[in-house]
């Protein structure tokens, strides 16, 4: 059976389905980090008209609060429909891991969503119906559930880079899961988390600067826009120093898990000791990558063609080249059908199923490989990581400079006053924000390629067994609704800051 498995899949199947993905992922990351971000900035805002009963801290979160609200509403909408795409463009993927990857999302679904929306209506309706410190609490609740779903998100999203507790069963041909704490709890899973949620309050801290920045430019709602962006600035500069931070060791786990995608991060084709982080083409910071990958400026990097041709890593372990993983990955897909005649047949005593059985465990950590034809099939889309990876890091160490220029006007000058090009460029920079965010997702799905889990499940070996077409209408269709909703999205931010009046 599994001899041809996944083997005559339509090719346009794969690639529609990839490109339906890519679109519904795309734009439902549009809503994720602003919800989050404004979580963390109406949650401040709430707070202090705890701390002071001052009625307009009170009308400042409510604006706030009015802006998640909206934004959060269409983020529930395009994740629904992302889920739901696992099992109808991405069943063989669902079949052969599905007790481990629906595991974090039935959390997700269980625990956090259901929290979320239980506060979010205290938070909205509540005002005049619960204490002001229940009130609070459900506002920072609300954006609790929201981060703490993001957390199985993402577990789900950095097993497929990092597979671990589970074990695949030759009988049920399905990976089960053996461990829950290793999924949850994963190193990889952990700085995914930590980097993501701290790059979306970058998102929500630009957007809440830029919507001040509009009431300024208007000389409209200052004592709001003043106050906002102090907070909003305040936050800004924490996260992005954070973001700074995990992504360095974000980028330690990509160099020891997924070396191939750090490869293509730099266009890195022959690896060395002592390797420079690339600026851009002939410009490097001397050691840079060495030190990001290993904390050791002597530290040895593999390239792409160390990989593909086989290379001994820092601890002296020797990684067989791509060719030899394809030949064991091979063995190992004709040891499981070999095993599955014996186990089955009526006149094998044991003995030749154990062999077979053994020789499938020996190759297992390669049983993917065998689905690759060409070893430069591993090679992931250079161009795409390395530019997306510049474009991220550039963006985030500008926000660096800006919140830190920003704290400086709002505590030291009348920000008032300031000419009219500074409100726009403020204003301005929020697309910004989101293409640094989005290029952080380009860098971590197209650097894991061709794999849909790494070394495990090739792209081309998870996809349905359809015909090409059903995608394609489907492919239009969500291109239509999410645009309409994130048109329609803006419209209403724009109604909201524009009708306010403080």
């Amino acid at each position: 059976m599994f001899n041809n498995l996944f083997l005559d899949i339509d090719a346009g199947m794969i690639d529609w389905s990839r490109a339906q993905f890519a679109l519904t992922a795309i734009y439902h990351w549009l809503f994720v980090p602003l919800t989050l971000g404004l979580a963390v900035i109406m949650g401040i805002v709430e707070t202090k008209y705890y701390r002071t009963k001052d009625e307009f801290w009170k009308d400042a979160a409510k604006f706030w609060q009015k802006l998640f609200g909206v934004n959060f509403a269409m983020g529930v909408a395009t994740g629904i429909i992302l889920e739901f795409e696992f099992g109808t463009n991405w069943s063989n993927y669902s079949w052969f891991v599905g007790d481990i990857f629906g595991a974090p999302l039935a959390v997700e679904g269980i625990v956090a969503f259901f929290m979320e929306s239980t506060f979010v209506a205290v938070m909205f309706f509540g005002w005049k119906k619960v204490s002001p410190g229940f009130h609070l609490a459900s506002t920072w609740l609300t954006g609790l559930g929201a981060t703490i779903s993001a957390w199985w998100i993402l577990v789900a999203n950095a097993w497929m880079q990092y597979p671990v507790g589970c074990e695949f069963n030759p009988d049920t041909m399905r990976n089960e899961m053996v461990s829950f704490a290793e999924v949850a709890l994963s190193p990889f899973a952990v700085s995914k988390f930590c980097h993501t949620v701290t790059s979306a309050w970058i998102i929500g801290a630009i957007f809440c600067v830029g919507v001040c920045c509009w009431f300024l430019l208007k000389k409209r709602n200052t004592k709001l826009a003043v106050e906002s962006m102090k907070i909003g600035a305040g936050v800004g500069l924490v996260a992005a120093l954070l973001a700074g931070a995990t992504g360095h060791k974000s980028g330690m786990d990509v160099a020891k898990v997924q070396p191939m995608k750090l490869a293509a991060m730099e266009a890195l084709y022959d690896g060395g000791q002592e390797v420079g982080l690339k600026i851009i083409e002939g410009i490097e910071l001397p050691y840079g990558l060495s030190i990001m990958a290993t904390n050791d400026p002597q530290g040895f990097v593999p390239g792409i063609n160390d990989i593909l041709n086989g290379y001994t890593d820092n601890d002296g372990k020797v990684e067989p080249s791509v060719d030899e993983k394809i030949e064991r990955g091979k063995k190992a897909i004709e040891a499981l059908a070999n095993y599955r005649q014996a186990k089955f047949a009526s006149s094998d005593d044991g003995t030749a199923a154990a062999y077979n059985l053994s020789i499938l465990k020996e190759n297992m950590p390669y049983f993917g490989y065998g689905y690759i034809k060409d070893k430069n099939d591993v090679v992931p889309p250079v161009a795409v990581n390395f530019w997306a990876f510049r474009i991220m890091v550039g963006v985030g160490c500008l926000f660096i400079l800006f919140f830190a220029v920003v704290l400086f006007m709002v505590y030291k000058k009348d920000v008032t006053k300031l000419k009219n090009w500074h409100y726009w460029l403020a204003i301005l920079l929020i697309p910004l924000g989101y293409i640094g965010s989005e290029c952080g997702w380009l860098v971590a799905e197209f650097g894991r390629q061709p794999w849909t889990i790494q070394d495990m499940l090739p792209t081309w070996a998870a996809v349905s067994d359809l015909q090409s077409s059903s995608v394609i209408i489907t492919f239009f269709l969500f291109l239509v609704l999410f645009t309409t909703m994130l048109a329609v999205e803006i419209n209403i931010l724009l109604k909201q800051i524009k009708n306010y009046q403080s």
